[in-house]
């Protein structure tokens, strides 16, 4: 919680910030909101069944057991370096979710884009909607237990990125690495953020 300030004034009201987590089917969403959310996450997964084979490859995730069907939604408020709130929302990974997409996206500032290298064109389908919705977003490759570490400009030269766009590390069950991930994407997506002639109060109201 901010400290209230010495001369008896207000405290700052924290910026609100919508945040999605994205990436492909099992990169690690849920996982990332869960480790840092300070509310008990909400979440929508449901167990695999065999119904959902055909469309939901357990390639290179043969341990996962629940997939994500609407959102995972968080929040985490940080006081530095200055007072902001995220709101979290996790995104599901297949992309017969694409509509709900949309809809999610509605007022976001920006997104994190998880990537797992043994499967980065999982997180094809999350870079070509963020490109096309003038998303801000940063890619966090999720270093998996025994996957192969590849130097970030091999990633980013397989995943076809421009260079303004921030590629990153992140242990997605670590708290400490999550919040690097997301301060690095609020600088940025303020950083690309087109200035208003006629501002709003910035950042203060969700749509979502």
């Amino acid at each position: 919680m901010p400290a209230e300030p010495a001369d008896g004034a207000l405290p700052e009201a924290p910026s609100v910030l919508k945040i999605l987590i994205a990436g492909g089917f099992g990169v690690g969403k849920t996982t990332t909101v869960r480790a840092i959310s300070e509310i008990e996450p909400v979440s929508t997964e449901e167990y695999l069944t065999q119904a959902s084979a055909p469309t939901d490859s357990l390639d290179g995730v043969a341990e996962k057991r629940t997939t994500t069907v609407a959102f995972d939604f968080g929040r985490v408020t940080f006081d530095v370096p200055m007072p902001i709130e995220l709101m979290l929302f996790g995104m599901p990974g297949q992309d017969r979710f694409m509509d709900l997409w949309d809809d999610l996206a509605r007022g976001a500032v920006g997104a994190v884009v998880l990537a797992d290298t043994r499967r980065l064109a999982s997180s094809f389908d999350a870079l070509s909607f963020c490109e096309r919705a003038e998303l801000p977003f940063v890619v966090a490759v999720n270093e998996f237990d025994g996957a192969h570490r590849y130097p970030l400009g091999e990633i980013r030269q397989a995943l076809a990125l421009a260079p303004r766009i921030p590629v990153v590390t992140v242990d997605a069950r670590v708290p400490a690495a999550v919040v690097k991930v997301l301060l690095r994407l609020v600088d940025h997506a303020l950083a690309h953020t087109p200035a208003d002639p006629n501002p709003a109060p910035a950042f203060t109201h969700l749509d979502a």
